[in-house]
């Protein structure tokens, strides 16, 4: 018979021993997704870096600027930067860690809605071979996954502290993330037991960094607000969009958007029989229904934005219903009657995984390009475009031509668009201000109310252009690139035009 402290240790290693095999498979998802990261990726660690280095908020060195949507991603990879001395680096473990504390937060959640121990390995292993997700790598959206399962576990224990600082880090975030947890919020039981304790949690975490950027940066809210609201992509926009990458990357596509499919024609018949038959098998997952309401708030939100249809955009709705359909599945293996379906929901969950990872390395690793890319080059091709334009350029500013983040990141010199140079976005913000109503008007001049709008663009000395027909005349140099997204072409550097 074993002793006591020995008995101890035993359940102590039983209990790292999972987080410790979820740590090791998310490096290696990694490792594999390394060489394929999208281009906005590294707006994100350019911002880490220069902070990490030199404490400037901006990505290109000397140009301060406030693009980057996500402030707790950009602080936290500039910390793990400033200790492993790698932007890269700091990414991978920061990515790894997310994955972890996803994993644990949900591993209590489940244990307490009484569902099967497998049930918080299958969403983390869902989560980690979604193309859309693996696409999203360096953005907020792991970040933003580990939050949501933290507060579901925190709504769950009643712990109102707790869920209010942990409301203040998602809002850090994504500003977005805060319908989660609205909903997550009003669907606690007694949700109004220590609302003032989670209003002032929330308010001591946020507050610091809002008001650091409104007055110091020139807005509280990233001017990607701004940016992504003016763009367009023509007859799509976040409501139909996901028909456009159905139409580009079917098979990527069809595997990242079952769990949505599935979430909701679960979340349908759990409905019904949850007033017809309100079973102990059934109410296990009351815990888990509110993941379906925010999914849907998030999605409407989007689509009354009216914002271009980025695919990491539909993270956290992907997310969610991801989460959902792996507590349903670990649900039924409980159900004492109907035994099909106690096996049904399970092994669909898992061909799904098994599928997802196979989607992946069908076309051979390491990848070129990510499942999902609207990049017009790859990394390898914008890296060592950016190599050469830091032999090129030296202290000329140049304009890019669309996408900055690999090129930025690698070449370190003056490159300027919309998301570098804040002289290029007010033109933006006086837009915005003519098309909003009284109130919308009101809130954007009182987030911009410290920004100094009388600072012009900055004036490129050359610029980059993508053409697949005849070269701009008095072109400097060349470089061809291709894309899953824009097919083939060339991208040249030229004097910009005066």
């Amino acid at each position: 018979m074993l002793s006591r402290p020995r008995a101890r240790r035993g359940v102590r290693a039983r209990a790292f021993a999972a987080p410790a095999v979820v740590a090791a498979v998310s490096a290696g998802v990694f490792a594999l997704v390394g060489t394929s990261l999208i281009d906005d990726t590294y707006i994100t660690l350019a911002y880490a870096r220069n902070l990490a280095f030199d404490l400037h908020w901006g990505l290109i060195e000397g140009l301060t600027s406030n693009t980057a949507t996500s402030p707790l991603n950009v602080i936290l990879l500039a910390a793990g930067t400033a200790v492993l001395r790698d932007p890269v680096l700091a990414l991978a473990a920061l990515f790894v860690l997310c994955n972890v504390v996803t994993f644990v937060a949900l591993r209590r959640a489940c244990r307490d809605a009484g569902l099967p121990a497998w049930t918080a390995p299958l969403a983390v292993g869902l989560l980690l071979v979604n193309p859309l997700l693996l696409s999203s790598i360096g953005l907020e959206v792991a970040l933003g996954a580990a939050g949501i399962a933290l507060l579901l576990r925190c709504a769950q224990a009643a712990r109102p502290g707790w869920f209010g600082a942990v409301a203040g880090l998602l809002a850090l975030t994504r500003l977005d993330l805060l319908i989660v947890v609205a909903v997550l919020l009003v669907a606690r039981r007694r949700w109004w037991a220590g609302l003032w304790r989670a209003a002032l949690a929330a308010v001591a975490v946020v507050l610091p960094w809002f008001a650091f950027s409104w007055l110091a940066l020139g807005s509280a809210v990233p001017d990607t607000l701004i940016i992504k609201t003016s763009q367009s992509w023509g007859e799509y926009t976040f409501v139909d969009g996901w028909l456009l990458y159905l139409d580009t990357y079917r098979a990527a596509a069809v595997l990242s958007f079952v769990p949505v499919v599935l979430g909701l024609g679960i979340a349908a018949g759990w409905l019904v029989l949850r007033v017809v038959r309100p079973s102990e098998t059934v109410r296990r997952l009351d815990a888990f229904a509110p993941l379906v309401i925010a999914a849907g708030l998030h999605f409407a939100a989007y689509a009354w934005l009216s914002v271009p249809p980025y695919h990491w955009y539909y993270g956290p709705s992907i997310v969610l219903m991801t989460i959902y359909v792996a507590a349903a599945a670990g649900c039924a293996a409980t159900a004492r009657a109907w035994p099909p379906l106690r096996a049904v929901l399970p092994a669909g969950a898992l061909a799904l995984l098994l599928a997802s990872a196979a989607g992946y390395g069908w076309q051979g690793l390491p990848r070129e390009h990510a499942p999902f890319t609207t990049n017009q080059a790859s990394f390898s091709q914008y890296r060592e475009i950016g190599a050469d334009l830091a032999g090129l350029v030296g202290e000329r500013i140049v304009r890019t031509a669309g996408e900055i983040g690999v090129l930025a990141y690698y070449c370190e010199c003056s490159l300027v668009d919309a998301f570098s140079d804040r002289g290029e976005v007010e033109p933006m913000i006086a837009e915005a201000e003519r098309e909003s109503g009284p109130f919308g008007r009101w809130l954007l001049r009182l987030n911009f109310r410290y920004l100094d709008r009388t600072v012009p663009p900055l004036v490129p000395d050359l610029t980059l252009a993508r053409t697949s027909g005849p070269a701009p005349a008095e072109a400097i140099a060349s470089w061809p690139i291709d894309s899953p997204w824009a097919g083939a072409e060339t991208l040249y550097l030229a004097p910009a035009a005066r």
